[in-house]
This record gives structure tokens, sequence and C-alpha cells, in this order.
């Protein structure tokens, strides 16, 4: 009698299914895996302030607003300089010119030019935008008060998520009557600090561009040191997987 001897064929999932430890994650046979989710937060004082400030000049001829804005501009730099920020710390955000088409302006130009300002001593930063406002400024959007050191800050928030993480991946433990046997992953949720996105993976879109708002310059009464710190909050959150086994 002829015998016919067929081929062994093993597929990747029958080697998988024999092979008791197989898990992306590293979990063994004699393990349970626990996903935990967490978040952590740090509060530090913001040192810094950031802010936009410029003139908006109109006239009859493109010529005339363009001169006019150039050398109000000048002043309102030279004010901020006076006031002790550095011209590392001053730059062109936008400049502009351009011819109305409607309303009580219509057929005259219009010429702007605003710069971005950070005051690295937030003591300061009332008394720039009252220098800047005095020496003619009408143009103010801000502002945003941060933190220098702003990784320090955002790592001191991951630590307290990580501490969260294991505080409830025990309690889930201690009800289970197991115990953590360590660590498998660790996954990287990211968050925010105060208005700024830290991104985690994948990381969160973009925050929306805060719009200049045109102001009138503000009475030194209420320009100066109206800017209160407080406190600027890190939150983030982190995924772990944990590895628990029998007490």
């Amino acid at each position: 009698m002829r015998k016919t001897c067929l081929p062994l064929i093993v597929t990747p999932l029958a080697l998988a299914a024999c092979n008791q430890a197989y898990d992306p994650r590293g979990v063994d046979h004699d393990e349970t895996l626990l996903s935990v989710s967490a978040t952590g937060e740090s509060e530090v004082r913001p040192d810094e302030a950031f802010f936009q400030v410029g003139v908006e000049n109109f006239a009859r001829t493109g010529k005339a607003a363009s001169d006019a804005n150039a050398e109000d501009i000048r002043e309102v730099v030279a004010a901020l300089r006076e006031a002790g920020v550095p011209a590392d710390d001053i730059q062109t955000r936008t400049v502009g010119i351009q011819r109305i088409q409607y309303g009580d302006r219509k057929g005259q130009y219009q010429a702007n030019n605003i710069v971005a300002v950070t005051v690295r001593d937030i003591e300061k930063a009332g008394d720039a935008v009252t220098a800047a406002t005095e020496a003619g400024a009408n143009v103010f959007s801000g502002p945003d008060l941060r933190i220098s050191d702003s990784e320090k800050a955002a790592n001191t928030a991951y630590g307290e998520a990580f501490k969260a993480a294991k505080a409830r991946a025990q309690a889930y433990a201690d009800a289970a009557d197991m115990e953590i046997a360590r660590v498998l992953t660790i996954r990287d949720g990211g968050g925010a600090q105060g208005g700024r996105y830290i991104p985690g993976a994948p990381p969160p879109p973009p925050p929306p561009v805060a719009p200049v708002v045109r102001t009138q310059a503000m009475p030194e009464e209420q320009a100066g040191g109206v800017i209160q710190p407080g406190q600027t909050t890190s939150r983030v959150s982190v995924q772990v997987d944990f590895a628990l086994v029998p007490k």
C-alpha cells in the first residue's frame, strides 16, 4: 500500500498558541496584565510674560500712513528698550499697509506694525506694557504668562502621574490578592501647561491662534503693575502596563 506524506505547515498563529509566553508586551504565562491610566499635576509660578504690541495709522496716501507708522513704532520700541527689554526680546511680527475699501475711512490707507515682546522678569511686565502704550501703541494682545523652564515643570507632573498609576495598580493588586511583579510599558499621554499643549503619543492638535485685539492706550493707573502671575498648572497623563503575579 502506497503511503502519501503530506507536508506539515505551521502558521505563526499556531506558533503563538504553542508559546505560552507570547505577548507583544512581554507578559509571561503566569502573569496578569494590568493597564492603568493616570494623571499628574504640578503648579509653578510663571516667570516670563509674552505679549504683542504695535501701532496702527491712517492717512490719505500710502506713503503718509507708512511714514507715520514707522515713526510711531520706533518710539514704541525705544520705550520698550528704556523699560529694560533687550533688543533680542523684541521681534517684528506683522508689517502691513492696505487701502480701505469701505466704511468711514474708505479711500484712506491703513498701515500697521506689530512686535512680539518677551519680558523675562515678570515683575517688570506691567511697566513694559505701560511704556509701550504711553509711547503711542494702540494695538495690544496678551499677555501670555510662561514658565522659562517649562520642561522641568512638565517632568514634575509626569512623575506625579506615574506615582498615581502605580498607586492605582497597587490597589487593584491588593483587591485581587496579587502583587506587582514589574512594569511592562509606559505610554506618554501628553497634556497641557497653562495654554500650551504638551505633545504625547499621538500629539494633540495645535492650539488656536489668539487674535490680535485693537485697544486704546491704557491709562497709567490701569497699565502698570496689573499683571498677576498666579500659578500655571501642568497637567499630563500616562498609561502604564503592569504585570501582576499571585502572592
